[in-house]
């Protein structure tokens, strides 16, 4: 095989003259992921390519797991949603049925993910504002109301609470006269992703590895056209991700849980053909493209190993355009953004596909931006030409070539993680969640110092920004509805015949004998909530805590020796010698938002610049990070929010800080906060507020200007 950056003779010689003498070769890319991108790819760079030689629909799949793919049938249209109430979410599916989507994915609300009933007092922010509020059986059969079950394929992403929320999909199903062997669709069901980077567990892993094979076992018996689980890459590239770390530890994640079913007793091919798999798609549109390709391959030499037939072998994915390469600036340019990530996944060979709105780097998805985000799929498929052809990248020397790259890249840290004892074992290690950080650390670096452009970001900026119209969840309204509901379902159920399946599921969690889900349906039925199965298991199981642990050095790493840099930081010195200290800042996740990617980049670059940083634990409550920040004597109380909970939540910490004599502590807000919000916050004692894209160099100036500020008020 070549080497990588051999670069052919004769294009050497023409270059070098059209160069006019420089060296052709610094004009090798070297990706985020190590692997060097030549400027020219020939026939040599195919020699030896494992990969090659397939056909679509053979084995190794790498061309695509069907033989016709979008020629016979084109991806399905499968639009992520879910906000406010069932009764609202239910509305916003039937219209995009009308419209053209083929299928449904729901998104729940955190409180929801984190097996708490709307009226639990930790999630006051949450109920409602991320995904749909549910709580029992009554709120999903409001969900699918006039959606035949029998004949919809229904995707669920779901982890944490994934017992109690599948039961009551399962007797939702029952009540609307669906047996459950007729339903079908996807239950998101991937507890290590969780551990890594996305936070929505709720019990400890051993447990949660439990709780997947017990799924994976009941709707391999009794769901047989059900997708028993998607092993998710997609959270890890928004967490920050490079795309080889999405690859390879996505397929170990798989890995171990065909071992946990394994581990049951179960035939490999009773359960293997219905797991799928759900990847991000960012902008490095050609080799995430490869990416999927490279998946297949990979998927295919490791179910190789436990000698799975063809059809388990068989990698099958949906896709979903990114979240965080989405912008506050110019948000029409995230229509772009959307449609190049759309078309890379499709040529990619995705099965299904989830198109963001425009937004999203703002706020819940308007019905004006989810009508554009649906309607790009539309247009790639009935307009673009891209269905007519089987794999119309095969063959490209640069995408073969890339392919071949990433599997190697893949599989040697697949390796690694396999020699940790697999990926539940490299979890506890905390290794996976640590190279995630540093490549968003260093990634966010990048930007900062326009060695990444983002347009309308740090290049090309318009200055003024057109208004957009943004949704807005009344979060109080829906909590209340669904406490009301909460309340009806308690008063009208069968008291004693609920309190004896809740003590059942609970003894089945204990003792290890039976099955949790069955024990789950069985509650389920008897009206218990969300909340009581996951109380229940909480009982048995215990609630996972994770350590609190950052990164250092690899923000300023990625700055060398900038002179931008440099003058920050020293402005930062300057204002500690005059303090005395260092000052401090604490950077708070509140409500049930586990997205910490931008808590963990800012508490990684404020600690390189010279504050003493300390990062709360995930899920406070209001009086919690207020007494955190008293604790620790903080100068500043940074909130990071990315699920809506602002409104809510921030007020509630200031007036925590002044019942504890810490008014003057200078709270700031980070994160997807509307502009429209800002004047509220503002009002409320908010000093300032950083939407995405923002700088970190001048909200460190911003801030260093705030704190001059506060010290001069004090020695007036």
């Amino acid at each position: 095989m070549p080497n990588k950056t051999e670069l052919p003779r004769d294009w050497l010689d023409i270059a070098t003259k059209e160069m006019k003498g420089a060296d052709p070769k610094t004009l090798v890319w070297q990706t985020p992921e190590g692997i060097a991108v030549k400027p020219i790819y020939t026939a040599a760079d195919l020699d030896g390519l494992e990969h090659l030689g397939s056909t679509p629909g053979q084995a190794p799949y790498t061309r695509g797991p069907k033989a016709t793919m979008y020629a016979g049938r084109p991806w399905t249209i499968r639009q992520y949603a879910g906000f406010s109430t069932a009764e609202e979410s239910n509305k916003f599916y039937h219209a995009n049925l009308k419209a053209g989507q083929k299928g449904l994915s729901v998104a729940f609300d955190l409180a929801t993910h984190r097996g708490y009933d709307s009226d639990h007092p930790r999630v006051v922010g949450d109920v409602g504002k991320a995904g749909v509020a549910i709580d029992s059986v009554e709120d999903m059969k409001l969900l699918f109301d006039g959606i035949p079950l029998d004949e919809m394929s229904v995707s669920m992403t779901m982890n944490g609470a994934v017992i109690p929320v599948l039961a009551s999909f399962i007797v939702a199903g029952e009540e609307q006269g669906v047996d459950r062997a007729k339903l079908s669709g996807t239950i998101q069901n991937d507890i290590l992703k969780e551990f890594m980077v996305r936070n929505t567990y709720i019990y400890p892993p051993k447990p949660s590895m439990r709780i997947v094979a017990d799924i994976i076992e009941y709707t391999a018996n009794e769901m047989p056209k059900f997708n028993s689980i998607s092993i998710s890459g997609y959270h890890m590239q928004e967490a920050g991700s490079t795309l080889v770390q999405e690859l390879a530890f996505t397929l170990a994640d798989g890995r171990d849980y065909v071992r946990a079913a394994l581990d049951k007793g179960m035939d490999v091919d009773a359960f293997a053909g219905r797991l799928s798999f759900f990847f991000c798609i960012g902008m490095n549109f050609f080799m995430e493209s490869a990416k999927l390709r490279a998946a297949r391959f990979l998927w295919d030499r490791i179910m190789s190993e436990f000698g799975a037939n063809e059809r388990s072998r068989t990698l099958r994915t949906h896709c979903q355009t990114s979240g965080v390469s989405l912008q506050e600036q110019d948000p029409y340019n995230n229509v772009v953004r959307t449609a190049y990530e759309a078309m890379s996944a499709v040529l990619g060979g995705t099965q299904s596909l989830h198109t963001n709105s425009f937004d999203e780097a703002i706020a819940l998805p308007s019905d004006f931006a989810a009508r554009i985000a649906r309607n790009t799929q539309l247009m790639l498929q009935h307009e673009t030409g891209v269905t007519n052809v089987v794999d119309p990248l095969a063959g490209s020397y640069y995408v073969e070539k890339l392919t071949a790259d990433l599997i190697e890249e893949a599989w040697a840290l697949i390796e690694e993680v396999e020699a940790l004892g697999g990926m539940t074992k490299a979890i506890e290690t905390g290794m996976p969640k640590a190279r995630i950080e540093a490549a968003a650390a260093a990634k966010q670096a990048r930007i900062d110092s326009g060695q990444e452009v983002i347009v309308g970001v740090n290049k090309y900026t318009s200055g003024a920004q057109d208004p957009v119209e943004v949704r807005d969840i009344d979060n109080a309204a829906v909590r209340d509805a669904q406490i009301r509901r909460l309340k009806r379902i308690r008063e009208t159920r069968d008291a004693d015949a609920n309190a004896a399946s809740l003590a059942a599921l609970e003894e089945v969690c204990r003792s290890g004998e039976g099955n949790i889900l069955e024990a789950a349906v069985t509650a389920a039925r008897a009206r218990a909530s969300v909340g009581e199965i996951s109380w229940a298991m909480e009982n048995a199981f215990g609630r996972h805590v994770a350590d609190v642990a950052t990164i250092e050095g690899v923000y300023e790493d990625a700055w060398g020796d900038d002179p931008a840099y440099k003058k920050t930081k020293a402005t930062l010195t300057n204002f500690a010698e005059k303090l005395g200290r260092k000052p401090r800042v604490l950077v708070a996740k509140m409500g049930q938002d586990g997205h910490d990617r931008g808590a963990k980049v800012i508490a990684t670059a404020f600690g390189d610049l010279g504050f003493e940083v300390t990062v709360g634990p995930l899920f406070q409550t209001p009086a919690e990070a207020a007494q955190l920040a008293v604790d620790e004597d903080v100068d500043v109380v940074g909130i990071s929010s990315l699920a809506a909970g602002h409104k809510t939540l921030s007020p509630m910490v200031l007036a925590e800080l002044a019942s504890r004599d810490a008014a003057d502590k200078i709270v700031i807000c980070g994160g997807v906060i509307p502009s429209q919000d800002y004047d509220m916050l503002k009002e409320a004692g908010v000093k300032q507020i950083f939407g995405p894209g923002t700088n970190v160099l001048k909200a460190v100036e911003d801030l260093v200007a705030l704190l001059e500020e506060q010290m001069r008020g004090r020695n007036r």
